[in-house]
């Protein structure tokens, strides 16, 4: 297994024996104090020229790629936008349509109830009508026939005794 603690060791004697080279450099130079004075201050400020640069190169960087980014961002949020908007306008056609179609076909299946109500009703009315000419017919027949049984017993008893009657 991999010690990272091993790593950082390695780079931490990198960098004393970085720092201890330089300054035994500049004790052992064959300069002298203010020579090596001069000479680091102006290597310092050669390098805070190149640090200020590569600072304000980075920045315009980071401006530039801010500004695309957000473009980008825009555009994709422009283009979302109107594909939304479309598809919204698809969808409510669709649901235009469907209820068009839905409202055709209850108009359609309501017109066919009403012309199959009215054949019905014809159909029934005659039925009814027919039954109520058989019942007055059944009616009248069995009338016909109590007033024939009626003159029957009628004249039976005419032709029968007083004595029988009681």
């Amino acid at each position: 297994m991999y010690d990272n603690r091993r790593g950082e060791g390695v780079l931490g004697a990198f960098l004393l024996g970085g720092i201890f080279g330089a300054v035994m450099g500049l004790l052992f130079s064959p300069r002298s104090g203010r020579e090596n004075r001069e000479c680091l201050a102006h290597k310092a400020e050669e390098f805070m020229g190149e640090g200020r640069d590569v600072y304000e190169t980075g920045r315009e960087k980071a401006t530039t790629m801010y500004e695309t980014g957000r473009e980008k961002v825009g555009s994709a949020y422009e283009t979302g936008r109107e594909v939304a908007s479309e598809k919204t306008e698809e969808l409510r056609e669709r649901i235009e349509s469907a209820r068009a179609r839905l409202k055709e076909q209850v108009g359609e299946a309501s017109e066919g109830a009403r012309s199959r109500v009215a054949e019905v009703s014809v159909s029934a009315r005659e039925g009814v009508a027919k039954a109520v000419d058989v019942a007055k017919a059944g009616v009248e027949k069995a009338e016909t026939v109590a007033q024939e049984k009626l003159e029957i017993l009628a004249e039976k008893a005419k032709g029968a005794e007083p004595d029988n009657l009681d």
